[in-house]
């Protein structure tokens, strides 16, 4: 049992891969969602849409960053840092929201459904993605083709 205190994980993190592949594959749908919220609420709905997607994508990049970092220091630290980090990257989307919930750019309904939507559909989506292999830990290798012949 003391073993998890001590183990460390040296190598690749694929947390960090996971992580950058969601913002290469959120970066064009967030025009959607923009366009949704300017259509749905103006300027501000689009501006609020914006935010929330912003937040979202710092929020899975700080994960990975925790766990890849924790992962190095021991396996103990990690399973710590995911609870915990959870909890603290939680109140910093909370505390993102109250600091500008009464600016005047902010519309409330597109920043919500936004921050919801985001997180879910990419978190989703991911899934087609991420390999759940001990052999593949990250995401799938891309399947090889095989040459046409004649």
């Amino acid at each position: 049992m003391s073993e998890a205190f001590v183990t460390r994980l040296d190598g690749p993190s694929p947390e960090r891969e996971i992580a950058h592949d969601l913002v290469r594959r959120a970066l064009p749908v967030a025009p959607v969602l923009v366009l949704i919220g300017a259509i749905g609420w103006g300027v501000g709905g689009a501006l609020s849409a914006g935010y929330a997607v912003f937040l979202v994508l710092v929020n899975f990049l700080l994960a990975a960053a925790l766990l890849t970092w924790s992962a190095r220091i021991s396996l103990a630290l990690m399973m710590g840092a995911a609870l915990v980090g959870y909890v603290l990257r939680l109140g910093l989307i909370f505390a993102a929201v109250v600091l500008v919930k009464d600016a005047g750019w902010v519309k409330l309904w597109p920043l919500g459904l936004s921050l919801i939507v985001t997180h879910v559909g990419l978190l989703f989506w991911e899934t087609r993605y991420v390999s759940a292999s001990l052999a593949f830990p990250g995401l799938r290798p891309a399947p090889i083709s095989a040459p046409s012949g004649s």
